[in-house]
C-alpha cells in the first residue's frame, strides 16, 4: 500500500512538510491566544496584540509574488531549508524581545519567509508523487493547516499559561529545526523548473484566473462570517462563554474531515469537488443566518461551514497545480495572496456591518458573497483558454489511464 501511495522517503519528506505547515500557521496566530500574557509582559494593549496578527497576514499579501519571483530560480530543498532557518531564529528574536517593536520586527521577519514558504510548499509536496495520487498528498499537507487550528494554537496557548508566552515560541522554534533538519535528509535537491510539478499540468490561463477570482471571494465571504463568529454564537444564539472553545472545536473536526474527503475526491473531480464545496458553504452561511437563533441549526451550519473552507484550501492546491499558465511557483503565490486577500477583506467587511446591521448580518454577506463565487467558479469551462466554446465538464483533465466515474 505505502509504494501505491509513494516511497518511504517522499512520505517521510511529506511527513516534515507538513509539520512545516503545522508550525507556520499556529506561529501566525498564536498571539492571539496568548494576547493578555505578552500585553501584560510588555506593557502594551491588547488591540497592539492584535496587530501583530494583522501585520504578519499584511506582510504575507504584499510580498508573496516579488519575493517568489525573485526567488523561482533556486532548487527548491536549498529554499526551504533558508526559509525554515530563518524562522528558527526569527522566533528565537520573538521568544527574546524586549519590547514591542523588537517583537513585531521578529514577527515581520517571520511573515517574510511564510510568504515565500506557501509558494513553493504546494509544488515541493506533489513532486514527490505521481499525479494520480497528488490530491490525496495535498489534502495530508494541508491538514498540517487544520491541525494546527484545531490542537497547534491552543496546545501552544496552554504552554504559555502554564510557563510563559516566550516558551511556546521556543518551542515552535525547536520543532522547525527538526523539520529543518529533515527536510534537508529527505528532501530531493531537484533543479528549480525541472521538478514533476513545477508547471502545470493542463495550462490554462482562463481557467486559472477564474481559481484565483473564486478564492478571493469564496474566502473574502467565509471570513466575513467567521471572523465574527464568537459574538455571534453568544448574541444571536444564545451559547454561553464556556461553550464556545467546545463549538470551535467541532468545527475544527469538521474542517479536518474535509481536507482528508477532498483528497480522495480532487484528483479525479476537481471541478466538480470545487463547485460542490463552495455551493455547500452559500448554504451553510445561508443557514447561519435564518437558523441563527436555534443551538441545533447553528452548529450544524458553523460545522459545515468548516468542512467547506478546510476542503477550499485542499482543492485550491490541487487544481493551481492542473491549470498554472506558467511556473506552479508563481500560481502558488498568487492563489497564496488572493486567500490572504479574502481574510483580510472579510475581516474589515465584518467590522463595517458589526456596528450597523449587526453580527447576524455577516452570515449573510457571507452566503452572498459564496453564490457570487459559485457563479465565477459554474462559468470557469467556459472561461477556459484552451478550450473555447467547449461544453462544461465535471472534472479536470486526469493522469493517462484514469477513469472518471
Amino acid at each position: 500500500m505505502q509504494e501505491r501511495f509513494g516511497s518511504k522517503s517522499a512520505i517521510v519528506a511529506l511527513t516534515a512538510l507538513t509539520l512545516a505547515v503545522f508550525i507556520y500557521v499556529t506561529t501566525e496566530s498564536l498571539p492571539i491566544g496568548l494576547l493578555p500574557l505578552i500585553a501584560q509582559d510588555l506593557g502594551t494593549s491588547p488591540s497592539a496584540v492584535g496587530l501583530l496578527v494583522t501585520g504578519y497576514g499584511l506582510i504575507i499579501v504584499l510580498v508573496s509574488l516579488p519575493l517568489t519571483r525573485l526567488t523561482r530560480r533556486l532548487p527548491r530543498r536549498r529554499l526551504l531549508c533558508v526559509l525554515l532557518g530563518i524562522f528558527v531564529v526569527a522566533t528565537c528574536l520573538s521568544a527574546m524581545a524586549g519590547n514591542y517593536w523588537l517583537l513585531m520586527g521578529a514577527r515581520m521577519v517571520t511573515a517574510l519567509s511564510q510568504a515565500l514558504f506557501w509558494a513553493i510548499v504546494t509544488p515541493a509536496a506533489a513532486g514527490l508523487f505521481r499525479a494520480e495520487v497528488r490530491g490525496r498528498a495535498l489534502s495530508i499537507l494541508y491538514a498540517g493547516a487544520s491541525s494546527a487550528a484545531l490542537t497547534g494554537i491552543p496546545a501552544g496557548t496552554w504552554l504559555g499559561q502554564q510557563t510563559n508566552w516566550r516558551v511556546a515560541f521556543l518551542a515552535l522554534s525547536g520543532l522547525a529545526l527538526l523539520v529543518l533538519a529533515t527536510i534537508a535528509a529527505v528532501l530531493p535537491d531537484t533543479p528549480a523548473g525541472q521538478g514533476a510539478a513545477d508547471r502545470g499540468s493542463a495550462p490554462d490561463r482562463g481557467r486559472y484566473l477564474s481559481i484565483v477570482a473564486t478564492t478571493a471571494v469564496a474566502v473574502t465571504g467565509a471570513f466575513t462570517a467567521f471572523t465574527y463568529i464568537s459574538p455571534f454564537l453568544s448574541d444571536v444564539s444564545g451559547f454561553t462563554e464556556s461553550s464556545i472553545g467546545p463549538l470551535l472545536l467541532a468545527r475544527g473536526v469538521a474542517g479536518l474531515a474535509g481536507v482528508f474527503v477532498v483528497g480522495y475526491l480532487v484528483d479525479r473531480h476537481g471541478w466538480s469537488t470545487m463547485t460542490g464545496l463552495i455551493g455547500l458553504q452559500a448554504l451553510a452561511l445561508a443557514g447561519q443566518y435564518a437558523f441563527g437563533a436555534s443551538p441545533v441549526g447553528t452548529v450544524i451550519a458553523i460545522s459545515l461551514s468548516g468542512f467547506t473552507l478546510a476542503g477550499l484550501t485542499a482543492v485550491l492546491g490541487s487544481r493551481v497545480l492542473v491549470y498554472a499558465p506558467g511556473e506552479s511557483v508563481m500560481a502558488s503565490a498568487a492563489t497564496s495572496m488572493a486567500f490572504n486577500v479574502g481574510i483580510t477583506a472579510g475581516a474589515f467587511l465584518g467590522s463595517v456591518l458589526l456596528p450597523g446591521p449587526g453580527v447576524r448580518s455577516t452570515a449573510l454577506a457571507g452566503a452572498l458573497l459564496s453564490l457570487a463565487a459559485f457563479a465565477i467558479v459554474l462559468a470557469e469551462p467556459v472561461l477556459s483558454s484552451r478550450r473555447k466554446g467547449a461544453p462544461a465538464t465535471a472534472a479536470d483533465p486526469l493522469p493517462a489511464g484514469a477513469r472518471v466515474t
